[in-house]
């Protein structure tokens, strides 16, 4: 009998929670964000991010939280699990935090500047968040809505990604979930706002552990038998080492970037 690995047994909002079980892999081995993304936010914004009262929804432990922070915006994080919001907590004690999700924005009409969503647009019932960021943000508020898509086109991320999908027995969209799915995927953006798309590639060097930690905490093998997932992971350490000996690998990223201004 054939075994089918595939993350579509798994509903979705018992997928989007399936991070909490893994809330530390999850921040020590993620990939972060370009500054080049936020400088592309504040162009299409129109304004520096500097003072900004910005929701960062869907803020898992804090990666995009931090670099919202780091460009001196004023950030509320929301998050819907309690795991992710632990590490955060951890992470960004002095940050303000709300248990909440996309489609329920426990803030005031027009009281927002900046709304992201880093990873986690594709979590939400789109029609419902969407009714939801128009209602928070002020006019001439930005919705920034972004995504670290692996860069197939470097041979060894290719690869990878076909023996994945081999794995998994699924096309990239249902591998994805709108996360790290092709590049033309349908992005269920709102469609009442006009909408600028950037493309802002860039690459970190890390260790082959850290790459398959980061591989291990997505939410395919979050939500598969464990058994299995060990074994694919251990498999693609072995692969990988032999490529690359050193045991150090440089994973290729295109953030794409979705915002507009209300």
């Amino acid at each position: 009998m054939t075994t089918t690995h595939s993350p579509d047994a798994v509903p979705g909002p018992s997928r989007a929670l399936s991070f909490d079980r893994a809330a530390a892999q999850y921040a020590a081995a993620r990939p972060s964000y370009p500054d080049a993304l936020f400088d592309a936010v504040e162009d299409i914004a129109g304004r520096s991010l500097r003072g900004a009262r910005a929701l960062d929804v869907g803020a898992g432990t804090g990666i995009s939280t931090r670099r919202l922070l780091d460009r001196g915006a004023r950030v509320v994080a929301v998050e819907p699990g309690p795991g992710m919001a632990a590490q955060l907590r951890r992470g960004l004690p002095d940050v303000p935090l709300v248990r909440g999700d996309g489609n329920r924005l426990p803030f005031a009409t027009a009281s927002a500047d900046l709304i992201t969503y880093a990873q986690s647009w594709h979590w939400t019932d789109q029609a419902r968040a969407g009714a939801e960021v128009r209602r928070v943000l002020r006019p001439g508020g930005t919705l920034a809505l972004w995504w670290n898509v692996s860069d197939r086109t470097v041979p060894w991320i290719g690869a990878q990604e076909e023996r994945l999908l081999r794995f998994f027995e699924v096309g990239p969209e249902e591998l994805g979930r709108g996360a790290h799915g092709p590049a033309d995927q349908d992005r269920g953006l709102p469609p009442d706002l006009d909408f600028t798309y950037r493309r802002v590639p860039w690459t970190r060097r890390v260790p082959l552990t850290t790459h398959l930690d980061n591989l291990g905490s997505h939410s395919a093998f979050l939500t598969i038998d464990d058994e299995a997932a060990r074994g694919f992971l251990a498999e693609e350490h072995d692969r990988l080492l032999a490529e690359f000996p050193d045991g150090t690998v440089e994973e290729a990223y295109v953030v794409e970037l979705h915002a507009a201004v209300r």
